[in-house]
């Protein structure tokens, strides 16, 4: 192939690089209004009453609506995604409302909106809105969630459950009594901020005169959310324009709908009939913008005495925060991630969702895949220092074997279909990482060395899986226009991921033109019309299936054209350069421009049958959704006296089917690994015992810097997804997923010159939780 597979730099970056790109805060307009939110102080409580009264009179200010003032308008969102066909399953639906009435659920909940000339103003006017509240008992501890006498968040609700899910395979607990092992233990991942460089920001427009809403959005899913504000404003779709400009990082949490402002401020803007902006400020993200994880689980794998897995059982419950409009998605990814490439003959897997009073919990880079590789990878470690064994070899035996795809799994993915993997070779990926990494030279040699100096030096080792690709679908239009360019639309949205180059890439390897020719236009709803979003590493998966598509159809039309024109045989043409030409004959050549000039005749007729312009629109939908996978492999060393974990080397291999795009895929799992890192032993939010959050800021909220992400040694494999013609996997989540039980490991194996049975079972790890582990208080301090 000409351009796809090829390591083609951005055709954005220009842009991008010298600040010529269009964020949503850049959307300044005539006579605008600026919000600000007053939002709860407490996380559960009683609301007595709301007097605005002091805040309208103040100057500058030309609103502020409560609860009470949306009329009709006032009414809990959507929920996103209903819960899948899963006998027995348990669900209690409760989605966030727009201004909090009679309650509030979490800290930093919206309980009044306020607008202003200016930020500065709205701000200050806040500040003056009396809210009193009844402070009730908050529920953070998600172990004592279901508790009898846990207080209810939701008063109609017998208990904080929000839903129940048991799937399985097989008959564990018959099997369990068989095994030469049985190991069981509590595993904890603890939840995080996705921190995105840009925070949210909405502008909405009302133009009274030609009755047209337009709104400029930092989200991920622009068609989705036009849909939303027709049907909720009494529009229709054609009223409403939605533009996602370029997004400064969204990683799952900006596909969220509706978050209240989203909500809020084109209602407020078609009363007033003036413009409104709102820029979510830092302190803002950490409580109105979703997070993600917060689960414990009660795992135990059980083996036979050559380390084959016999079962695995886990029981786990999941934060889902004060609201869960995302249905089920998360957990539902841990249930189905945890069993990992490996034959597990019998599984049992039961979790609980919770309701607590902490901030809703929505799908983030990786989105619950993370704790299931965890959990998995950490059972297989400890079940090998049980029988003596070596960890890769533990894994090597239990892989599933490349002639036995498709592989099913015999439980129910997120998209609701048959967990079925399509394809993959797993025994390659784990001995070529191993292989990269230098694991028997590590054993053999680098290890007892720099034990024999004091130094404390670990290897990580694991693998994952990720589902990717899920549908419903995406579309694309592809115009050849009469300058020779290609132009490129498509309803997906984008936020960083190279869109508009790697679908350039697939459109060019048909169409015969420069990548730098085809123009992408992507979040803009009045260029096109259809499609779901970015998110779940879907986008090269279906749209990229849905431009090779339209392509290939643009690509027909050319040939019948320029057969047609140049008086040759469709089989003679070649198409390259920007034009056709008969084989052999180079000089008898037109340029597509022309043949675009002469597809749109000025005189003369479209033939009955045919119609004008080189410009097709096609679709792609997936069956279900392809599976890539990995393996991550890392040596660190911890320093003993300042728990500080370096990274000495990272090594990948990599398997997400065709690659379109090295230089962007490589740096999408490069992001990928520096969000996992921050997972792993930076990034925790703190909850006092009553809902606080104890370091909503970049000074107590840790992230990894470019000196803590060491450089990565990658390699890929190319396994063609037989669900789609291009053969591609995702690949935006993965570099993510392992990095956790990599570094658990690593550190684990690293410590154990220091004696004891030192287990390394909750994430984040963190400096602090490090030094506690390698401190134990004794038993008279304790």
């Amino acid at each position: 192939m000409k351009h796809i597979g090829q390591p083609v730099r951005r055709n954005e970056d220009a842009r991008l690089l010298t600040g010529k790109a269009v964020f949503v805060d850049d959307v300044h307009l005539p006579a605008m209004l600026e919000a600000a939110f007053v939002r709860s102080d407490y996380a559960h409580g009683r609301i007595l009453s709301i007097n605005a009264e002091p805040a309208r009179r103040h100057p500058g200010v030309v609103a502020v609506y409560t609860a009470e003032d949306l009329g009709g308008y006032w009414k809990p969102g959507p929920l996103l995604v209903p819960p899948p066909p899963i006998e027995g399953l348990v669900f209690n639906e409760r989605t966030q409302v727009p201004l909090a009435r009679h309650k509030v659920r979490h800290v930093g909940e919206p309980i009044a909106l306020v607008l202003a000339e200016n930020r500065y103003i709205a701000e200050d006017a806040a500040e003056l809105v009396e809210v009193e509240i009844e402070p009730l008992e908050a529920v953070v501890d998600i172990e004592k969630a279901l508790n009898e006498d846990a207080p209810l968040i939701h008063d109609e609700l017998d208990s904080n459950l929000s839903a129940h899910v048991l799937q399985g395979k097989g008959d564990y607990e018959s099997v369990r009594g068989q095994a030469a092992t049985v190991v069981r233990r509590r595993f904890q991942y603890d939840r995080g901020a996705s921190a995105a460089i840009e925070n949210r920001g909405i502008v909405a427009s009302w133009d009274p005169r030609e009755q047209e809403l337009t709104v400029w959005d930092s989200t991920q899913a622009p068609i989705p959310i036009r849909n939303g504000l027709a049907a909720m404003l009494g529009l229709s779709e054609s009223q409403v324009q939605v533009i996602a400009p370029f997004i400064g990082g969204g990683f799952g949490p900006k596909i969220m709908m509706f978050y209240p402002e989203e909500v809020l401020l084109p209602w407020a803007s078609m009363q007033l009939q003036r413009p409104i902006k709102w820029i979510e400020d830092r302190e803002e993200n950490f409580y109105a913008t979703t997070q993600e994880r917060g689960q414990v689980h009660w795992a135990e794998i059980a083996l036979d005495a050559e380390g084959r897995i016999l079962g695995v059982k886990d029981e786990f419950l999941h934060d889902a925060g004060a609201y869960a409009p995302y249905g089920l998605t998360v957990p539902i990814n841990t249930q189905c991630t945890l069993l990992g490439c490996y034959v597990v003959p019998h599984y049992h897997s039961e979790f609980k969702a919770v309701f607590t009073n902490k901030p809703i919990v929505t799908p983030y880079r990786g989105a619950g895949r993370q704790h299931g590789v965890f959990v998995m990878e950490r059972l297989l470690d400890l079940a090998a220092r049980e029988l003596g064994m070596d960890r890769v070899e533990i894994r090597r035996r239990n892989l599933i074997p490349p002639e036995d795809f498709p592989y099913d799994n015999e439980i129910i993915f997120q998209d609701f279909r048959p967990l079925v993997y399509d394809s993959g070779d797993y025994p390659r990926c784990l001995e070529r990482t191993a292989e990269m990494i230098g694991y028997e030279d590590f054993l053999s040699r680098q290890q007892p060395e720099a034990r024999r100096e004091g130094r404390l030096l670990g290897l990580g080792l694991v693998s994952y899986v990720e589902g990717t690709g899920i549908g419903p679908y995406e579309g694309v239009r592809i115009t050849v226009e009469s300058s020779g360019k290609v132009n490129l639309v498509t309803g997906v949205g984008t936020q960083g991921q190279g869109h508009f180059t790697s679908l350039a890439q697939v459109a060019a390897e048909q169409l015969g033109v420069k990548v730098e020719d085809v123009r992408v236009v992507t979040g803009d709803t009045r260029q096109f019309h259809w499609g779901t979003g970015t998110f779940a590493s879907r986008g090269a998966v279906v749209a990229g299936n849905a431009c090779h598509a339209a392509a290939k159809d643009v690509r027909r039309k050319i040939l019948e054209q320029a057969s047609e024109a140049l008086e040759a045989a469709r089989e003679d043409l070649v198409l390259e350069e920007g034009k056709v030409f008969v084989k052999g004959s180079p000089e008898s050549s037109l340029a597509l421009g022309e043949l675009a000039e002469l597809a749109n005749p000025l005189r003369g007729a479209v033939k009955p049958g045919t119609e004008p312009g080189l410009e097709s629109t096609c679709y792609f939908g997936p069956e279900q959704g392809a599976t890539a996978n990995g393996v991550h492999a890392m040596i660190v060393e911890v320093d003993r006296e300042t728990c500080h974990v370096e990274i000495l080397r990272y090594a990948i291999v990599h398997d997400c089917g065709r690659v379109i795009n090295p230089l962007i895929l490589e740096g999408q799992i490069e992001g990928g690994v520096a969000q996992g890192i921050g997972n792993a032993f930076y990034e925790q939010l703190h909850f006092d015992e009553s809902g606080q959050l104890m370091n909503a800021s970049f000074m107590d909220f840790l992230l990894p810097t470019a000196l803590e992400v060491p450089d990565l040694d990658m390699d890929h494999f190319e396994t063609l997804s037989p669900l789609n013609e291009l053969g591609v996997k995702g690949a935006g989540e993965a570099g993510a997923i392992p990095v956790a039980a990599a570094f658990a490991q690593a550190v684990e194996d690293a410590l154990r010159p220091l004696g004891g049975d030192i287990e390394i079972l909750d994430i984040p790890l963190s400096p602090n939780r490090l030094f506690e582990i390698l401190n134990p208080p004794d038993e008279e301090d304790a």
